[in-house]
């Protein structure tokens, strides 16, 4: 366990960019073997835009970087947090620990995001990706990873966590992100298991869908438990009948521009339209008459 928290303690930069591009490359191989949706579009042209926001994401967090290393040292160097109340086993203080900062620098501030309308703004670039893949795990407006960015910090303080654990929660976030997002279909059982567990890509595809109210719901991104908690947990039997992206912003030159992807969230706010759309029988998505 010693080498084990030694690692994540002193990773190299370049260990964690390929975990984050390893991880890429892996799922994006897997869409091309077991997709979901095998529907044609350009795969290279609809990844490049969310690969510009991958790297706005990464230089935000570089930005963040010397903020969350002070931070988990002084709480480390002060006994402050939840994980110094009392004394645990290392697996036990890494589990609680994982669980703490999944939960506030995860799926707390995605809750807060669909709940405060200035903030859904800048979500809103995640959610009206029409084709998610891998590629759109980290589709997020350089404001929103701020966002994130700030609720990470804050909980490294809550929890106390160390600099190795803090390693392993953004590593495994990053990988347990891609394969969430990715356009895999695993056999219905295997997902519903990997559901109690960690969010699967069913579960999270649900989250994905266009309209009000699977919209808000499986806010999760490393562990299910929180939305099955908070009781924002929904599964759909037929994950194909999914419609992705968002019902104020169904226009190509909305979701696929790069530019105006930026000025989103300074533009007013769309109240939601409704279901007007649906699958026909050929899979496509049409407008309802």
């Amino acid at each position: 366990m010693e080498a084990f928290i030694d690692f994540f303690n002193h990773i190299p930069s370049t260990y964690r960019a390929a975990i984050l591009v390893g991880g890429l490359m892996l799922f994006w191989i897997i869409e091309g073997l077991i997709p979901l949706f095998s529907i044609n579009y350009n795969r290279l042209k609809h990844a490049w835009i969310n690969i510009f926001f991958t790297v706005t994401t990464i230089i935000t967090n570089f930005a963040f970087a010397v903020f969350i290393l002070k931070g988990s040292d002084w709480a480390v160097a002060h006994q402050f947090g939840l994980l110094h109340i009392v004394a645990m086993p290392t697996w036990a203080f890494a589990l609680v620990g994982m669980l703490v900062l999944d939960l506030v620098g995860a799926y707390f501030i995605h809750w807060l995001q669909h709940k405060t309308r200035w903030m859904w703004r800048f979500h809103l670039i995640h959610h009206i990706d029409t084709h998610v893949d891998t590629t759109t795990a980290n589709r997020h407006h350089p404001g929103e990873s701020v966002f994130r960015a700030i609720f990470t910090l804050i909980a490294i303080v809550l929890t106390g966590a160390p600099m190795w654990l803090v390693m392993l929660y953004q590593s495994a976030s990053a990988l347990l992100s891609q394969f969430n997002h990715a356009n895999i279909s695993l056999p219905k059982q295997i997902d519903k298991v990997i559901s109690w567990v960690i969010v699967s890509p069913n579960m999270h595809k649900v989250h994905h869908h266009y309209v009000l109210p699977l919209t808000d719901t499986n806010y999760g991104n490393i562990f299910s438990i929180w939305d099955r908690l908070f009781g924002t947990f929904a599964y759909v039997e037929d994950s194909k009948s999914l419609i992705y992206g968002v019902d104020t912003h169904f226009k190509q030159e909305e979701y696929a521009d790069l530019n105006k992807l930026l000025q989103i969230p300074f533009l007013p706010y769309r109240p939601p339209v409704g279901a007007k759309f649906m699958k026909n029988n050929e899979g496509k998505t049409v407008e309802k008459d």
